[in-house]
């Protein structure tokens, strides 16, 4: 567990590795891809497993949702960082330093590697608050990070609500947040005292809006797949549906033939 004085060294720590200046350089934000890449293809198996011991997914699952997904987008990041990172005469675009990402525990893997992938490709340095609730995925990746990234622009942190709470007493540049409303009260709060930008991408009500001219059979399928999928932890898991009253019956009994 981080006490208060090792969050704030970490936090100095990053912040001279992204003084350092080698992050505004493409080809070491390309270096830290391939190395992201290298992590995920390298440990497939201990990721599975320790998404499977954490969650009780089954390793297919977890490289169908996560770890495949994650190697895609960082192989499209590396393809692609130079178009993310335009150079134009009027446009000076610089990096917003030092970057706290708070890590959920429903997608342990995939939300780390998109939210990491996204700063380095801005240039910046970042630390990452891994989730409690998964500790066989958040120790694996605390072994990970150290071993494949340096460790002067990406670091990681461990805990429960304590050590939150004292990474959230320290100013950071940016923070970026994906949990629940009530959490993302509390990390806007703490933000509020230091004038720091914060992206909270939090779970929700999402309603499905069913057309009368779809196929029933087809439609409740894909919605059973979506609300089921991961035992129902994605934000976007449907919770209820919004369809014509006229509909309606032939709707609700369209599960029952499939």
């Amino acid at each position: 567990m981080a006490s208060h004085s090792i969050t704030a060294q970490i936090r100095e720590s990053l912040q001279k590795g992204f003084a350092s200046g080698k992050s505004k350089f493409v080809a070491y934000r390309k270096y830290l891809f391939l190395r992201v890449a290298y992590l995920l293809k390298d440990n497939d198996a201990r990721l599975a497993k320790a998404l499977s011991s954490d969650l009780g997914r089954p390793s297919h699952g977890s490289k169908f949702m996560e770890i495949n997904t994650s190697l895609v987008g960082t192989l499209g990041a590396y393809k692609h960082v130079e178009h993310l990172t335009p150079m134009r005469p009027v446009v000076h675009k610089e990096a917003n330093g030092v970057v706290l990402i708070i890590a959920p525990f429903n997608y342990p893997l995939l939300l780390i590697i998109s939210s990491l992938l996204g700063a380095i490709a801005a240039g910046n340095a970042v630390c990452i608050k891994l989730s409690e609730q998964t500790p066989a995925i958040s120790a694996l990746m605390t072994e990970l990070v150290g071993k494949y990234l340096d460790p002067a622009v990406v670091r990681v942190v461990n805990g429960a609500i304590p050590e939150t709470a004292r990474l959230l007493d320290i100013q950071w540049d940016y923070i970026l947040l994906m949990g629940s409303g009530r959490v993302g009260k509390a990390v806007s709060q703490a933000a509020a005292k230091f004038m720091t930008p914060v992206t909270l991408e939090l779970g929700g009500k999402s309603p499905v809006f069913v057309d009368s001219t779809c196929d029933p059979s087809t439609t409740t399928r894909r919605l059973l797949w979506e609300k089921f999928s991961n035992a129902g932890q994605t934000c976007t898991a449907p919770d209820y549906v919004l369809v014509l009253r006229s509909f309606q019956d032939k709707f609700v009994e369209a599960p029952l033939k499939t």
